[in-house]
C-alpha cells in the first residue's frame, strides 16, 4: 500500500513549504479534485500488477501447503504399511527375527518424523523464496548469505550434524532398536532409548550409558538373528569317549523335548566332540543355536544337566586348563622324610651327616 507523499506525486501535486513571512496556501476545490482524479488515474494503470503478483503469491502458498499435505500423508501411510507388515508375520517362525512392538513403534515415529521434518523444509523454504521472488528482490545475495552461514554453521556444530546423520542412517538401517543387547564399542548394554542424537543403553550393573551416535564406529547386536550356547565339559583322559557322548547324547535329546526349552531352542544340541586334549584331561564341547538373548539361560541349564547324567552315569568332571588326578593315586611326599625324633640323637646317622665339618687350623712354630 503506497503512502500519501507517493500518491500526491503521482497526482502531480507535491507538497511544499510556503514562503516565510507569508500565509499557507489554501488548496481550493479544484485542486483537490485534479489530484484525486491523478491518484485514481495511478492507480487504475498499477491495479493489475498489484492483483498479478497476489494471485501469483496466493497460488505459490496454496500449491505449497496442499503439497505439504499431500506428503505428510503419504509419509505416514508408508509408515503405517511397514507397521502393518511387520505385524502381519508375528507369531509366524519369521516372526521372532523381527523386531518388538515398542521397536517398531519408536523406529516407525522416528523415520516418519525426519521425513516429515524434511520434506517441510524443502517445500516450505522453496515457496518462501518464490514469494520473495516475486517481489523482484535480489535472491542471489540471501543465497550467497545464507551459505556462507551455513558453512560458519556447520564447522562450528560438526559433532552435533554429525551425530545427527549417524542416527538417521542407524534407523534407517535397523542396526538396533529398543530391547536390543549391543556392543557400541564405548559401551555395552540393552537398548532402552534411540534417538537422532543419543542413544541409551542400561548396563549390566544397572547404570545408563548416554552414547552418541556419531562416536559409535562398530556396533555388535547380540540379539539379532540367533545366539549360540557353547558348554565345555572337562572329563578325565581315561573316561571312555563313547560313554560320554552317549551320556551328552541323552541330555540333549532330553533337554531338546521339554518346555521351555523346546522354544528357546533353534536348532539341535550338537556334541561337537574334543575340542582339546591335555595330558590328564580332555574337553568335549557341546553347541546349541538359541532364540537370540537366551544363550545364557541354555549354558546354565545344560550344564545343571549334564552333571547330574555324569553323576548319576559315575562320570567325573574335572576342572580347571589341566586336571589334577585324586590324592590317594598320588605318591606321599612326605614319605622320604624321617621323623623329628631322629635329630635329637647326637649319634644318628642324620645328626652326623648334618655336622659341619671343622677344619683344624696349623699354627707354625715358633723361631
Amino acid at each position: 500500500m503506497s503512502s500519501l507523499p507517493v500518491v500526491l506525486k503521482a497526482a502531480g501535486a507535491s507538497p511544499s513549504p510556503a514562503p516565510s513571512g507569508t500565509a499557507p496556501a489554501v488548496p481550493t476545490l479544484q485542486d483537490a479534485q485534479e489530484s484525486a482524479t491523478n491518484a485514481a488515474s495511478w492507480v487504475e494503470q498499477n491495479w493489475s500488477t498489484w492483483l498479478a503478483m497476489g494471485l501469483q503469491i496466493l497460488l505459490i502458498i496454496v500449491v505449497a501447503v496442499a503439497l505439504r499435505s499431500v506428503v505428510r500423508r503419504a509419509i505416514t501411510k508408508l509408515i503405517e504399511r511397514m507397521a502393518r507388515t511387520a505385524q502381519a508375520v508375528d507369531g509366524t517362525a519369521l516372526g521372532g527375527l523381527l523386531v518388538n512392538a515398542e521397536r517398531r513403534r519408536q523406529r516407525s515415529a522416528a523415520i516418519g518424523s525426519v521425513l516429515r521434518s524434511v520434506a517441510s523444509f524443502l517445500i516450505l523454504g522453496t515457496a518462501a523464496l518464490m514469494v520473495l521472488s516475486t517481489f523482484k528482490i535480489n535472491l542471489a545475495p540471501l543465497l550467497a548469505s545464507a551459505g556462507v552461514a551455513g558453512v560458519a554453521i556447520g564447522f562450528g556444530a560438526r559433532n552435533l550434524v554429525t551425530d545427527f546423520l549417524s542416527g538417521v542412517f542407524m534407523i534407517l538401517e535397523d542396526q538396533y532398536g529398543v530391547g536390543d543387547v549391543i556392543d557400541a564399542g564405548v559401551a555395552t548394554g540393552e537398548v532402552i532409548e534411540v534417538g537422532l542424537r543419543v542413544t541409551k543403553l542400561r548396563g549390566a550393573e544397572g547404570e545408563i550409558w548416554y552414547v552418541r551416535n556419531g562416536e559409535v564406529k562398530r556396533i555388535g547386536n547380540l540379539s539379532q538373528g540367533w545366539a549360540t550356547a557353547g558348554v565345555d565339559v572337562t572329563v578325565r583322559s581315561g573316561e571312555d569317549l563313547d560313554r560320554v557322548k552317549a551320556t551328552l547324547d541323552e541330555v540333549a535329546e532330553k533337554m531338546s523335548k521339554e518346555e521351555p526349552w523346546n522354544e528357546l531352542l533353534w536348532g539341535p544340541i550338537e556334541v561337537l566332540g574334543l575340542d582339546s586334549v591335555l595330558l590328564d584331561s580332555m574337553v568335549v564341547r557341546v553347541s546349541a543355536k538359541t532364540m537370540p538373548g537366551k544363550s545364557v539361560s541354555v549354558e546354565r541349564e545344560l550344564r545343571w544337566r549334564v552333571k547330574r547324567a555324569f553323576d548319576a552315569a559315575s562320570i567325573r568332571i574335572v576342572g580347571g586348563a589341566t586336571a589334577v588326578e585324586d590324592v590317594a593315586d598320588l605318591p606321599d611326599p612326605t614319605a622320604a622324610v624321617a621323623a623329628p625324633s631322629v635329630f635329637s640323637d647326637a649319634d644318628s646317622p642324620q645328626s652326623v651327616t648334618a655336622t659341619p665339618i671343622t677344619t683344624q687350623r696349623t699354627v707354625p712354630p715358633k723361631k
